[in-house]
């Protein structure tokens, strides 16, 4: 069985078929859920010897209580605030779809403004979950695939790479979004999506 933090073959499968499925939800435009983050998780650990207590479930709940994560120098949300930090991270991104799907029929082609502030939505969510950090193991997987189902909702490709992690400046910016800054995350985004449409673009 391969390990469940190593970038094997299972995971990768798993991840794509997960892709696939966001590709559905983005066409519909369902109503992004934590829910939906731990249904993500749940799935890419399939197969891959996960520890069961950490599957699908967030820091700080039954039996996590007292588990913290650690990025490099940076340490995640606190467990015992977890559950009130995603609370507000759903709250937020809830009222931000709403009002970008108002703005944003489907279909509509994007002037820049409207991509700067999709670019911006994507990176905020990604930047926010990696602060929050709220899975003991999958956290910033998730965070990306919150970043592409934002993207592919308003019509952009899944541009931010699940494994290995994506290059262009995102190991540094992820410290910055532990710290609390999303936005230099929102320039490596701009940047990723570029170089994603120079080598898949039409």
């Amino acid at each position: 069985m391969p390990d469940w933090d190593e970038d094997s073959p299972k995971l990768k499968q798993n991840l794509k078929l997960i892709l696939e499925e966001i590709e559905v939800l983005a066409e519909v435009r369902e109503i992004p859920t934590l829910e939906v983050a731990r249904r993500w998780q749940r799935r890419f650990m399939e197969g891959l010897g996960a520890e069961p207590r950490y599957v699908g479930r967030f820091r700080g709940e039954v039996g996590l209580e007292n588990i913290g994560v650690r990025i490099g120098e940076y340490y995640g949300v606190h467990p015992s605030h977890v559950a009130d930090e995603l609370k507000r991270f759903e709250e937020t991104l809830q009222a931000a779809v709403a009002q970008l799907d108002e703005d944003l029929p489907v279909g509509k082609e994007l002037d820049a403004d409207e991509l700067a502030a999709i670019i911006d939505l994507c990176a905020w969510a990604h930047a926010e979950w990696v602060r929050i950090h709220p899975f003991t193991n999958g956290s910033g997987r998730t965070a990306r695939l919150w970043a592409n189902f934002l993207a592919m909702r308003y019509g952009l490709p899944p541009f931010v790479r699940l494994r290995p992690r994506p290059d262009a400046g995102y190991e540094d910016d992820g410290a910055k979004a532990m710290q609390g800054d999303w936005k230099p995350t929102a320039v490596v985004f701009r940047r990723l999506l570029d170089l994603f449409l120079e080598e898949f673009g039409d």
